[in-house]
C-alpha cells in the first residue's frame, strides 16, 4: 500500500491503550508510513523521534473561566493544525471518549474529510457506557468513526450492549513488541538477588495500576491462602490510587516479610523473568496486555473469568482461569500448577507460545493496515 501520513491520538501514560497505540506506530514507521503523535506529553514507550515519527504537544492552557482544564477542546484544535500542518491521511484515535470526540471536531475545524479510526480499549465502554451522562456522547463518536475496532470479543459484545452504536466492530487483538519482552534468565538471577529470593523460591507477580477494577485486594487475599500452603513471595509491580490501602491490607494480614512492593519500574520484563507465576484478577478487563507480557517471559497466569481474559488465556494451557472473589480456587490454581515440574514447563511452552503466534504483532500490524486501506478507497 502507499505511504501514509497517519495521526495518533492517545493517551501518553502507561496504560494499555496507550502502550499499544505507541507500539503500533512504531510499527507504521518501520514499514514506511509517517506517523505524527497527537498527545499532552510524549508517551512514554516513544522514546525516540524521527523524520517519520513526530510528536505534536497539546498544550492546555487555564482560564478562570473554566472549572476544568479544557483538554479536550485543546486536543480537537491541535488535531485540525496536524491534519492541516502534515496532509495527514487518517486518524487513528484510541478511546472513543474523548478522543474520537476530539478527532471529530478538529476534522470539521479543518474542513477535512479526513477518515477516523477508532479503537475501543474497554473503559470507554465497559465504565464510561454505563454513565447516563456519557453514554451517548460514546456513541456518537464511535458512529462518526468511518472505522470501529476493539481489542476482544468480549469488549465488542459489551459495546453493542451498553452502547448500542448503529456501525460495525472489528476485532483486531492486542499484541506486545517481541523485541521488548522474551525469556532472559541472566535477568532471572540478577532480579532474584536484588530482593533476596532464593532460585527455588516460588515468586508470584501482579502488575497494574493500582486501580479499583484491577481488584489488587483479592490478589492479596489469595496470596495470604497460599502463604498458608507454601513459601512464597509476591511482586506488587506499579503505583496507583489504591496503593496505600494495599500497604495498610499488607500490615492487617501478616504478611509483610513475603509482599515487595516494587512502584513503577522501567525494566518490567526483568521482574517478569524472575517471577514464576502472574496473578491477575480483575473484575474488569477487555484484554490484559500485561498477560501477553508476562507470557512472552515464559510467565504462566492465573486470570479472573471476566472480559476478554479467557481470549488470551487458554485455561489448563498457558494459565488457568478462576471465578471473581474465590481466594480458594486461586489457591488450588497456583499450587497445582507449579506443583509438577513437568507440568510448569508445559504450562511455560504454551504461555512463549501464544505470545509469538496467536498474538503475533505482524497479524496486529498487517489488520490494522487493511483497515487504513479500507477506509481511505471509501
Amino acid at each position: 500500500m502507499k505511504r501514509l501520513n497517519i495521526g495518533v491520538i492517545c493517551y501518553p501514560t502507561v496504560g494499555g491503550s496507550g502502550v499499544v497505540a505507541t507500539e503500533l506506530g512504531k510499527k507504521m514507521a518501520a514499514r514506511g508510513h509517517s506517523v505524527h503523535f497527537i498527545t499532552s506529553e510524549r508517551p512514554f514507550r516513544l522514546t525516540q523521534l524521527s523524520d517519520n515519527v513526530q510528536f505534536h504537544r497539546v498544550e492546555i492552557e487555564g482560564y478562570s473561566v473554566f472549572q476544568y482544564p479544557p483538554y479536550d477542546i485543546a486536543l480537537a484544535n491541535r488535531i485540525a493544525q496536524v491534519i492541516q500542518s502534515e496532509a495527514l491521511d487518517v486518524l487513528h484515535v484510541h478511546y472513543a471518549v474523548p478522543h474520537a470526540i476530539a478527532a471529530t471536531l478538529g476534522r470539521h475545524m479543518a474542513d477535512s474529510s479526513i477518515p477516523i479510526v477508532t479503537t475501543l480499549h474497554g473503559t470507554d465502554v465497559t465504565i464510561l457506557g454505563e454513565q447516563v451522562s456519557l453514554k451517548d456522547t460514546v456513541r456518537y463518536g464511535i458512529e462518526q468513526s468511518d472505522r470501529t475496532t476493539a481489542v476482544s470479543e468480549a469488549l465488542r459484545r459489551d459495546t453493542y450492549r451498553l452502547i448500542a452504536p448503529d456501525a460495525p466492530i472489528d476485532v483486531i487483538y492486542n499484541f506486545i513488541d517481541h523485541e521488548a519482552y522474551y525469556v532472559d534468565d541472566e535477568e532471572r538471577d540478577s532480579v532474584r538477588r536484588e530482593f533476596g529470593f532464593d532460585e527455588k523460591e516460588l515468586v508470584f507477580i501482579h502488575v497494574s495500576n493500582f486501580r479499583e477494577v484491577k481488584r489488587t485486594d483479592y490478589v492479596l487475599n489469595s496470596f495470604a491462602h497460599i502463604l498458608k500452603e507454601k513459601k512464597a513471595h509476591l511482586l506488587l509491580v506499579g503505583d496507583g490510587p489504591e496503593m496505600d490501602e494495599r500497604e495498610k491490607q499488607v500490615r492487617h494480614l501478616g504478611i509483610e516479610p513475603y509482599v515487595h512492593f516494587t512502584g513503577k519500574r522501567t525494566d518490567v520484563r526483568s521482574l517478569l523473568n524472575a517471577s514464576d507465576v502472574m496473578l491477575h484478577l480483575s473484575d474488569k478487563e477487555a484484554f490484559g496486555l500485561v498477560i501477553l507480557e508476562a507470557f512472552a517471559c515464559g510467565v504462566p497466569v492465573i486470570g479472573t473469568n471476566v472480559g476478554g481474559i479467557p481470549e488470551v488465556i487458554e485455561h489448563d494451557r498457558n494459565g488457568r482461569i478462576v471465578p471473581l472473589d474465590d481466594e480458594q480456587a486461586v489457591v488450588r490454581a497456583a499450587l497445582s500448577l507449579v506443583e509438577s515440574p513437568e507440568r510448569y514447563a508445559s504450562f511455560q511452552r504454551e504461555a512463549i507460545r501464544t505470545a509469538q503466534t496467536t498474538f503475533h504483532e505482524d497479524r496486529m500490524v498487517d489488520a490494522y493496515e487493511r483497515v487504513y486501506e479500507d477506509v481511505l478507497l471509501r
